[in-house]
């Protein structure tokens, strides 16, 4: 790449604690598709600089996502027609910092780097673009850059930066004051005095000046993220941080860590800029930002799915397997998964995520994983249980396949439903069509494979003393997933 491209960061790091029982540990919000566009956050964050100005030269975008999540990413990059793009896998959460260090020390030092949440929504990406394109020359000649949203109410849940004096013939501005959330009269003020903007997490920076930044203000963390980095593994599109190099790596947010400091360090030579965005921008933390961006009926209400509001006002239903109704009820947030259901004040939003916490401490799995489970090779949802029997839908992407494996606990049955399913069991191998079945006997190696051009479904239904996902040894697997081992889920 050459010097001076854009590179788009997206930071896809998230824990799926705000948006429960939607979004969960294994699979958050930044995977679901929320906004009514029928795309997913993340592959809404990747396509958002299409139509940007042709003086900019784009490259493929670099994710940083969870090492947990890397083939959902991957998948849906793909999905969405998005080719060459690089994936910086962190072992463990260590904040926006650490991530955006990891992501410069992967790119060509001149790459001037955009970091975007993929969490965030933007309704008209046309004016992220200009915004874009305004900060363009000043990341060229060395600044930060961050985006400040246009504030149109007194939002306490919001940090705000204040403007100092105007640049680029007040296309940007320089920054006097980063302001935490503040109270409600304060935050009034403030969008009165027409001289604050929300911060939205976005940057723009050369890499080799985020580096320079990191080297005086986090030299620790800095140091972690070169040590992780240097022993990094790379594995097709895949870069993986060595993981107890960078265990010991400080956290904090790219805010915290460099961005509020550059406005008192002149002499670093990194100077701090802000450009004004009114994009139709929202970070989606809470049901109720969702309520916001979706479109309302003539009462105020928000749909999604099958749902039916009778002298309902205000309120977002939402639907994913079933009908929800709702009579009388005023502000509320109802929320059906096939697992679980949330209802809530939409005032009380932000403490969903106590919810999560008292599941996580009954130590139950809804807090981190939905009925319908995600793999690298497809798809697996838990359709029925009960005493020594278990069902489930599995759906096999074309040319996919299951890890060669063997169970001590628990007999298979597989039905095939749709396409053509290679089926290792012991020493023979079978080639089913729909409507035929086989019958794997506890204690045989076997494998699942899809040979096909379309998506291969079949029934499983298990018998045994025991059913749990951990009754699995590996032997081989085309994922890179460690073997033979013992595992919490079906691989």
């Amino acid at each position: 790449m050459t010097p001076h491209h854009l590179l788009p960061v997206i930071l896809c790091g998230g824990s799926g604690t705000r948006l429960w029982p939607l979004s969960r540990e294994t699979y958050p919000k930044q995977f679901l598709a929320l906004s009514g566009n029928g795309v997913s956050m993340l592959q809404d964050t990747a396509l958002r600089l299409n139509g940007l100005s042709s003086a900019i030269a784009k490259a493929p975008p670099l994710v940083v996502c969870n090492a947990e999540h890397r083939f959902l990413a991957a998948q849906q990059l793909h999905d969405a027609g998005l080719h060459g793009a690089q994936l910086v896998l962190e072992p463990m959460g260590r904040n926006t910092a650490p991530a955006l260090t990891l992501a410069a020390l992967a790119a060509p030092q001149q790459a001037i780097m955009l970091a975007m949440p993929a969490d965030h929504v933007m309704t008209q990406p046309e004016n992220l673009h200009r915004a874009v394109e305004a900060a363009w020359p000043l990341a060229q000649d060395g600044a930060m850059v961050t985006f400040g949203i246009v504030a149109n109410r007194p939002e306490t849940g919001y940090g705000y930066i204040q403007k100092g004096h105007p640049v680029q013939g007040g296309a940007a501005f320089g920054i006097q004051s980063f302001e935490e959330k503040p109270n409600q009269e304060l935050a009034q003020s403030y969008v009165d005095s027409g001289n604050y903007l929300w911060n939205s997490g976005l940057f723009m920076v050369r890499a080799d000046q985020w580096i320079k930044a990191m080297e005086a203000l986090q030299p620790a963390m800095l140091e972690s993220c070169r040590a992780a980095m240097a022993q990094s593994i790379r594995d097709m599109d895949f870069i993986r941080p060595h993981t107890d190099t960078f265990a010991v790596c400080p956290s904090d947010s790219i805010d915290y860590a460099v961005m509020e400091h550059l406005p008192r360090n002149d002499a670093l030579g990194v100077p701090a800029r802000v450009v004004p965005l009114d994009a139709g921008w929202s970070d989606l933390g809470a049901w109720d930002a969702l309520w916001d961006v979706l479109e309302h009926d003539t009462d105020g209400n928000a749909h999604n799915g099958q749902t039916l509001a009778i002298d309902t006002r205000d309120s977002l239903l939402f639907s994913e397997s079933r009908l929800v109704a709702a009579v009388g009820m005023d502000n509320v947030i109802v929320v059906e998964t096939p697992d679980a259901v949330l209802v809530a004040d939409k005032r009380c939003t932000q403490d969903v995520k106590k919810i999560v916490a008292e599941l996580k401490a009954q130590k139950r799995s809804l807090a981190s994983s939905h009925r319908k489970v995600h793999r690298p090779w497809g798809w697996y949802d838990s359709i029925d249980s009960g005493e020594r029997f278990q069902v489930k839908r599995i759906v096999v992407n074309p040319g996919a396949s299951l890890s060669l494996q063997m169970h001590h606990h628990r007999a298979e049955h597989w039905i095939v439903v749709k396409g053509t399913a290679e089926v290792t069991n012991g020493d023979k191998v079978l080639l089913l069509g729909e409507n035929q079945s086989t019958f794997i006997p506890l204690g045989h190696i076997h494998r699942l494979k899809n040979p096909g051009k379309l998506p291969l479904e079949i029934i499983e239904v298990q018998s045994g003393s025991y059913l749990g996902e951990d009754d699995i040894v590996r032997f081989e697997d085309t994922y890179g997933r460690v073997m033979p081992a013992t595992n919490v889920h079906k691989e």
